[in-house]
């Protein structure tokens, strides 16, 4: 799946992901009202007859949305499945299940995913540190964090989230318990990601140290591509921990957004990126990411595994 991501996940990508055989997820929240957001709703609609959802995403924010406003129209359009994330959805998560909803809860601790069932989320997504965007505070990486949460949720469908790029971390995946794997920042880096062509160069040529976390002394931690305006405001916490005023002006949306959509400059602005960009190497088509991600999986799961194994009997 691709999950939602803020200035990326709109009709173009969520519809290519979805025609590909997978499932894109649109993000609620860029979108500036609920209505907005219906409207790019029908928009993909009209791109692909394939089924297709939406993220919710919880954040800490100084004027947060109106998210029941979003979820009624996520219910009116007849969306069947959410992806949720951030705090507490509990309240959310009961409203969209009364609508008819599957809700895929992304979370990074065992204790959040058992909170987010028992409210009657039907699917975890595991969430790596690796991952671009909220790695959580634990600094836990899918590898180990994958099998703590299939010990402790046993019967639960997992999706594994976070640095994964590639037909061998899908087999991994699957290994380790996962139904599926989320990608997001991939998912950047292909033709039909509606973002300036400057950003999708950038990933390809970056390497994984290329990332870095910032507002962890608000307890929000995020990864972003590490340049001069996320080093600022590493700076600026440092100086005052816990003060969301002092890197406001560096985390603004609207600059993300600027450089997404317009200017294409990687440098002034804060914007989330996750460590898999060290395996990115091309920008593809979805449909060929899709198709090479999966002939990759298939062949290890029929060829290298079961050879492997034999060998060692």
């Amino acid at each position: 799946m691709c999950g939602g991501m803020h200035y990326v996940s709109y009709a173009e990508l969520v519809a290519a992901v979805s025609n590909a055989g997978a499932i894109g997820f649109l993000t609620a929240v860029t979108q500036p009202t609920p209505e907005k957001l219906r409207e790019e709703i029908r928009r993909t609609r009209a791109m692909t007859s394939k089924p297709f959802g939406v993220n919710l995403s919880f954040l800490p924010a100084a004027k947060p949305p109106d998210y029941m406003s979003y979820i009624r129209v996520i219910i009116d359009e007849g969306i069947k499945v959410v992806e949720t994330a951030g705090n507490n959805p509990g309240k959310y998560i009961e409203v969209l299940k009364k609508g008819g909803i599957t809700v895929i809860h992304k979370c990074v601790t065992v204790r959040h995913a058992k909170t987010a069932l028992r409210h009657g989320a039907d699917i975890i997504s595991v969430d790596g540190f690796e991952c671009a965007g909220h790695p959580g505070m634990d600094d836990v990486g899918l590898m180990l964090l994958l099998p703590i949460f299939r010990r402790a949720l046993p019967g639960v469908p997992l999706i594994a989230s976070g640095g994964i790029g590639d037909g061998s971390q899908l087999a991994a995946c699957i290994a380790l318990g996962a139904g599926a794997v989320n990608m997001g920042t991939r998912f950047m880096a292909t033709k039909e990601a509606p973002i300036h062509s400057n950003i999708k160069r950038t990933l390809v040529e970056s390497d994984q140290t290329q990332t870095t976390l910032i507002l962890k002394t608000l307890k929000n931690t995020e990864r972003v591509f590490k340049n001069d305006m996320a080093l600022k405001a590493q700076a600026a916490e440092r100086a005052k921990p816990g003060d969301i005023g002092v890197i406001r002006e560096y985390i603004a949306g609207s600059k993300y957004r600027k450089s997404f959509h317009e200017t294409g400059d990687t440098t002034d602005s804060v914007w989330s990126c996750g460590q898999v960009i060290g395996i990115i190497d091309d920008v593809p088509s979805v449909q060929e990411l899709v198709s090479r991600i999966v002939g990759e999986a298939s062949s290890i799961a029929q060829s290298t595994l079961p050879g492997a194994v034999a060998a060692r009997l």
